[in-house]
């Protein structure tokens, strides 16, 4: 009897314990890891602990729609797409640009935002007022972003490359660099935090921000695609861009 006791019980804790792992596999495969740059605002930035910005509400509001649950992994812009690739994310929500480059390797949304390039300098610079001025500057960038690729392409030009936005402008601050190039939205941010910068807009061509997945997950694409047209059509998209960018 004491030996049938126990055969019960080892089997009651089993059945308890597959029950358990089934759950947990459920919820992962459920969950969608959000790979993301949070030194971006207004797209993804930090508010104290929280990782906020408008990429991040539309990628929760997208979650809602196709039933997802949804974990951000914050990293340097320049590891995202070998993140992706390596399968410790599921998508990137970081105002990452659908270049013709990266199309190669990964799939892109339809575009949900539209941005180009801009240039910060000290508010005293008068020597810079386009790209045309750059020859034999150092120009700090951001490891990866499009400021990165556009500078990098420039002949006589010295660019400095940072792993975040926040250290680019630190290093105009202190005058280890002559200029920034960086997305526009971000750049008017930090030029209206720090008065001691001026913004320059440029004639750079238009860039379209798209949410980016692996090749193989076309039904996700599909999924997403979807969402994002139903928060336009909605109203919520409309609603997004109003909280973040007063349009």
């Amino acid at each position: 009897m004491f030996k049938n006791n126990i055969v019960k019980i080892a089997i009651a804790l089993l059945a308890v314990l597959f029950l358990f792992i089934s759950c947990q596999k459920k919820e992962e495969k459920n969950k969608l890891y959000v790979g993301t740059n949070a030194e971006f605002e207004p797209f993804e930035y930090r508010e104290g602990d929280k990782i906020v910005g408008f990429d991040m509400d539309l990628i929760a509001e997208v979650a809602k729609l196709i039933g997802r649950e949804i974990e951000i992994v914050d990293m340097q812009f320049d590891g995202l797409l070998a993140a992706l690739e390596a399968k410790k994310i599921d998508i990137i929500a970081a105002g990452m640009t659908a270049t013709e480059e990266r199309k190669q390797f990964v799939n892109f949304t339809e575009p949900y935002y539209n941005s180009k390039q801009s240039i910060v300098v000290q508010a005293s610079n008068t020597d810079i007022t386009s790209f045309d001025n750059f020859a034999g500057k150092k120009i700090g960038v951001v490891l990866g972003y499009t400021g990165d690729i556009l500078v990098s392409e420039m002949t006589n030009v010295e660019a400095q490359k940072f792993n975040s936005a926040s250290e680019t402008i630190l290093a105009l601050k202190s005058q280890k660099i002559d200029a920034v190039v960086l997305d526009y939205e971000p750049a008017k941010n930090y030029v209206a935090q720090n008065t001691e910068l001026k913004l320059v807009e440029t004639d750079a061509a238009v860039e379209e921000y798209s949410i980016a997945m692996r090749k193989e997950d076309t039904e996700l694409l599909a999924q997403i695609n979807d969402a994002l047209k139903t928060l336009k059509d909605n109203g919520t998209y409309d609603a997004l861009i109003s909280k973040y960018f007063g349009e």
